[in-house]
């Protein structure tokens, strides 16, 4: 292991092998026995992987009896855009159904659970309230409870979990994009999180779910990797993978994030940025971006695909440089801002002027309340 550029919130993180874990899905020794002459279903995607073998034929090989797969955004092959219908359908190596949890059908019906004896959620996280995979765990976490199936978590490391931070969720603002009254950055793995949603009755009239989580082995809060698959199409590289959490409020703007070019979240612009050294043009992009804002438009911005740091905290410089640097105001921020902020406040502070400092001292409180609800769910050594 080699130290990382230091952060000003934490120790610095370490950059690790991802293959140096052991995931919760390599320990059968530990889940066999729950599984043996048992119905089951198992929400996964391209993601899903151990030792570049899929999880589930990795199931079917040690004689699991796997009834149907469930699968989140972007489908179980992970290739469909962020917002694409995706149908339900027959897995062509395996013959099992695949059933689509997004879109309309976000939640497992009881046709859905029919027969099923227990539910395997194993997806590869990237630990920022907005990325929706945590959003379908919550779902799925209410119908195993509703309809009394125990759920098993293989665990997986997190690459943004060495810090916390971010607006803490308001009610009047929860969506499919944030659920709980956590920071944008919530700095917890898969089983942490639902642990932490079932142990703080965030389900639901206040239903409880069977739920085990078999952990990872040699993982820290204080490491971060590559992964070896993106996560999500328009999340290619580890360097997105970092800076989502910071540039992904650009969706909520007027501003591109590079959605529909090779290096979406790693670049940011617009055609109206006074800077004119860096643009870049939104196509579509079949299976990441179809229609891509500002698509076929020049966008002058900024190029953050060389960039270094990491810093445990959200950078929120570039999206006050963007919005002082237009000169439409009045249409820089859409409805969707709301939803990824988790609150009404950001966009007003940055209407008024507020410096970065400014806002994120005002986010303090919030973070070290949610932090002491945290720390009663870890399961793995913090970073503080």
């Amino acid at each position: 292991m080699f130290a990382c550029d230091a952060h000003e919130q934490n120790l610095p993180p370490y950059l690790i092998d991802y293959d140096d874990m052991v995931f919760g899905a390599a320990q059968e020794e530990l889940y066999l026995p729950m599984l043996q002459d048992k119905k089951v279903a198992i929400v996964a995607n391209h993601t899903s992987l151990l030792n570049q073998q899929h999880v589930v034929d990795h199931l079917l090989d040690n004689g699991v009896h796997i009834l149907k797969v469930f699968s989140p955004e972007h489908g179980f092959r992970g290739n469909k855009s962020d917002g694409a219908i995706i149908e339900d359908q027959i897995d062509p190596k395996t013959g099992l159904p695949i059933i689509s949890l997004y879109g309309n059908h976000k939640k497992p019906t009881a046709d859905d659970l029919e027969g099923v004896d227990v539910v395997i959620f194993d997806i590869q996280d990237v630990g920022v309230r907005f990325y929706t995979y945590i959003s379908t765990m919550t779902y799925l976490m209410e119908a195993c409870a509703e309809f009394e199936i125990p759920l098993i978590i293989f665990d997986r490391p997190n690459p943004n979990g060495y810090y916390v931070d971010g607006p803490i969720m308001e009610q009047q603002h929860t969506s499919f994009v944030g659920l709980h009254r956590v920071p944008v950055v919530h700095g917890m793995t898969t089983g942490e999180y639902a642990l932490m949603v079932n142990g703080e009755s965030w389900l639901a009239n206040n239903l409880k779910c069977d739920l085990t989580v078999i952990k990872v082995k040699g993982y820290s809060h204080d490491n971060t990797f590559d992964l070896p698959v993106p996560p999500s199409p328009n999340l290619p590289s580890f360097n997105a993978v970092r800076l989502y959490p910071s540039l992904a409020f650009f969706e909520g703007t007027v501003v591109s994030v590079g959605r529909g070019t090779p290096s979406p979240f790693e670049i940011i612009g617009h055609p109206e940025f006074s800077d004119k050294s860096f643009s870049f043009t939104p196509e579509s992009i079949p299976g990441a971006s179809i229609n891509p804002p500002l698509k076929g438009q020049q966008c002058f911005g900024l190029d953050l695909r060389n960039y270094q740091s990491t810093a445990g905290k959200i950078q929120l410089h570039w999206l006050l440089q963007f919005y002082a640097d237009l000169h439409e105001k009045t249409d820089f921020f859409n409805n969707y801002f709301e939803n990824l902020s988790g609150q009404k406040n950001l966009r007003n502070q940055i209407i008024e002027g507020w410096s970065e400092k400014e806002i994120r001292a005002a986010w303090l409180k919030g973070l070290d309340e949610y932090k002491k609800i945290r720390a009663k769910y870890l399961l793995y050594p913090d970073f503080e």
